[in-house]
């Protein structure tokens, strides 16, 4: 597809939306040494995980036992263990899910290693697909018209509420029920999770919705129907990777055709980000990163110049591409107080400095006060999309070709293989995302 016929079709999805924008507890000892299950990883010699001996025909909604696994986060720098859980219960506008694939992201890496507090036990995995199988009761009938039973859906990590100030106004991304009640305190926007421990009945915490498990309870507005023509697995980073990076392109960069876009971290999240300034008609977009393969890649996915900062100034060279100027819009994908500094120093004057990249928590970032006021320097962070305007978009920026999630998803694993992809991608050798697969 032409560049042009790219971008018309790019821009006419982006009207289109605009023109319709609205709005610790702890489980007994005994039980927990009679349930938990080591993820045993995925090594040369083939072993797998140590699964209960229940036979999969046996994990059903409706009729017979009642049950699913999930993979659960315990304590930091523990390996994540299969429990057996309750089949989870959707409440009024909540959809159940069977899921399909989850994504493995970094912001669960976070939690995992104990950088970013959450509530434990938990079950991490916030980017899926799945099919719907179960409303909630009282689920308003444009909720079930447009989520019906079998559809198939992808899920956004941030899951708006609709009601509060912020999603009255149409920033989903800022939703106050999302992070008051899910990123604080690991529950639903009722106050309560939907995940239960099997027999003991125990609550455990959901990272968003929880999505490595066999079912996931989403709220409606944090859902999108997925075409058949798109496959569940590929199609799972719709909800994290892609997300974040349109949010940081579309909504806080605003890139325009012709800017220079530089992007300094080419993982998952950032790899996204040069697809998505590729689509937006950004004339230079450069790529940093200090593994020579992610740079490589970098290519494939939209950058016209690379940097490995390993070996090279990064802040000069994106000055030297740029004709001394420096890019219209830098974004950090990394959360690393060293290149938050090289992103501030990569802008032109009057230039935006993006940072979507997490960390560890307390962490700071310097910036030279004075450069900032005399050239105007605006510097911004983005956490991800709007879930009920842009998830419909990417979805259909996906279905074109404008997004290409194969070249995206670089690893392909089975759902008792879900601790050995949080290793890997923990020892950087995951290049672009990992989804695990759970059909």
């Amino acid at each position: 597809m032409g560049f042009n016929r790219c971008n018309k079709l790019l821009r006419t999805l982006i009207n289109t939306s605009r023109s319709t924008s609205t709005t610790t507890f702890s489980s007994s000892s005994v039980y927990c040494n009679q349930w938990r299950r080591s993820v045993t990883s995925c090594s040369d010699d083939n072993k797998t995980a140590s699964f209960s001996t229940i036979p999969s025909s046996s994990y059903h909604v409706h009729g017979g036992p009642s049950y699913m696994r999930g993979a659960v986060f315990w304590e930091p720098n523990k390996p994540l263990t299969f429990e057996d859980f309750e089949i989870p219960r959707p409440k009024v506008n909540e959809v159940l899910i069977k899921t399909k694939a989850c994504g493995v992201c970094h912001s669960d890496l976070h939690v995992i290693k104990g950088e970013l507090p959450f509530p434990s036990p938990c079950v991490v995995g916030h980017e899926i697909t799945g099919e719907v199988v179960e409303h909630g009761p009282l689920t308003d009938a444009k909720v079930i018209e447009r989520l019906p039973l079998g559809a198939r859906v992808v899920g956004a990590f941030i899951m708006p509420c609709g009601n509060c100030f912020f999603c009255t106004k149409g920033q989903d991304d800022l939703c106050e029920a999302f992070f008051a009640y899910n990123r604080a305190k690991g529950t639903l926007y009722d106050g309560e999770t939907r995940l239960f421990l099997r027999g003991s009945g125990k609550p455990v915490y959901m990272y968003s919705m929880g999505g490595m498990a066999e079912y996931a309870v989403v709220p409606a507005n944090g859902l999108a129907i997925l075409p058949h023509s798109l496959p569940y697995s590929e199609s799972a980073i719709i909800g994290c990777a892609v997300f974040t990076a349109y949010g940081a392109m579309a909504h806080a960069a605003q890139v325009r055709p012709g800017d220079a876009v530089a992007v300094i971290g080419v993982g998952g999240v950032g790899s996204s980000c040069l697809q998505i300034a590729r689509a937006f008609g950004a004339s230079e977009i450069i790529a940093v990163d200090i593994q020579d393969e992610k740079l490589e890649k970098a290519k494939m996915l939209g950058a016209t110049h690379v940097v490995n900062a390993r070996s090279e100034d990064a802040v000069a060279k994106i000055k030297e591409i740029t004709g001394g100027m420096g890019v219209d819009t830098c974004v950090e994908a990394l959360g690393n107080p060293k290149t938050f500094m090289q992103c501030v120093q990569s802008v032109r004057d009057g230039g935006k400095a993006v940072m979507i990249g997490l960390t560890l928590l307390g962490a700071k970032g310097e910036i030279d006060i004075n450069h900032l006021v005399r050239r105007q320097i605006k510097v911004m962070g983005s956490y991800g999309g709007r879930a009920r305007h842009d998830l419909p978009k990417l979805v259909k920026l996906a279905e074109s070709g404008i997004f290409n999630l194969g070249a995206a998803v670089s690893r392909k694993c089975k759902f008792e293989e879900a601790g050995k992809a949080y290793e890997d991608l923990n020892h950087g050798s995951i290049v672009g995302r990992a989804v695990v697969e759970i059909m």
